[in-house]
């Protein structure tokens, strides 16, 4: 198990890199103004991850930061969580690896393996729709990562592009999943009552606070291969309150226009996936 301690300096051994100058210096890390991702949650929770270089090495890492405001002990407890599912899931590589923990007064710092491709997000930023085979593939590698850790009994209750990241460029490259701060541990019998996840990608029991289960990354994954296919959310509305309604009342459709090239296998599979009440 990783251990944090707390007000600890950074290793002498790392730094922050980025595309623009170092602008900033606090104990042994340099900081860089660019960075990988920003990333908000349902809760407004932000994290933000850096590039990290590794001195004796030069082995890049990602660095992801979570800034200490309010609640603190919350947010302690949150990055603890996602030590602890990282360590149990050290030996599945279709999740991101740990490989160290820090703590200052400000900020807990989880180093993480760098994953060179980026964001799935961001080829659909670019307005690219993979094509059928290749988002089959991806989809095997994603659900051989919510298989495991189902295994281990932990819902993931995050997926979306920006947490499922590239080993290297589209589409000669594998993915993997991250970001496991929201996940949590299904016990038998348990009746966990929660609002977390991203509004296009929540399942509909989250918002009408029914127990969680493991069957509700199903749904998530369910979007993320319309999206994927398409472009385009299932459910997205001009507002989240929109998006919400549209959820709870789980009208899927598959416009001509959007699905033209999209096989009945895909369009059954996520009939299969997006079932409320599953």
């Amino acid at each position: 198990m990783h251990k944090v301690l707390c007000n600890i300096k950074f290793e002498r051994d790392l730094e922050l890199i980025g595309d623009s100058d170092i602008t900033e210096m606090r104990g042994n890390l340099k900081f860089a103004e660019s960075t990988l991702s920003s990333n908000l949650d349902i809760r407004g929770k932000y994290a933000t991850v850096r590039r990290c270089r590794e001195r004796s090495s030069g082995r890049q890492w990602a660095a992801k930061f979570l800034r200490k405001r309010r609640r603190v002990q919350e947010l302690r407890a949150e990055a603890l969580h996602e030590v602890a599912v990282l360590d149990a899931a050290a030996n599945c590589s279709r999740l991101v690896s740990l490989h160290q923990v820090f703590e200052t007064n400000t900020e807990m710092v989880l180093v993480l393996e760098l994953a060179p491709g980026g964001e799935l997000q961001m080829i659909l930023d670019r307005d690219e729709v993979p094509e059928e085979r290749q988002v089959a593939r991806l989809l095997k590698q994603i659900l051989d990562g919510i298989a495991f850790l189902h295994s281990l009994n932990v819902a993931h209750l995050d997926i979306k592009p920006q947490n499922l990241v590239l080993t290297g460029e589209f589409p000669d490259c594998d993915v993997k999943l991250c970001d496991f701060g929201i996940s949590r541990y299904i016990s038998h019998g348990a009746d966990i009552r929660e609002i977390l996840g991203t509004p296009d990608y929540v399942a509909p029991e989250v918002l009408s606070y029914e127990p969680i289960s493991l069957a509700t990354d199903m749904w998530s994954i369910g979007v993320l291969l319309y999206v994927l296919l398409t472009g385009c959310s299932p459910f997205g509305g001009d507002t989240k309150q929109e998006t919400f309604c549209n959820i709870s009342r789980c009208r899927l459709d598959f416009p001509d226009d959007l699905f033209e090239d999209v096989s009945e296998e895909a369009r059954d599979l996520m009939r299969k996936l997006m079932v409320k009440n599953p």
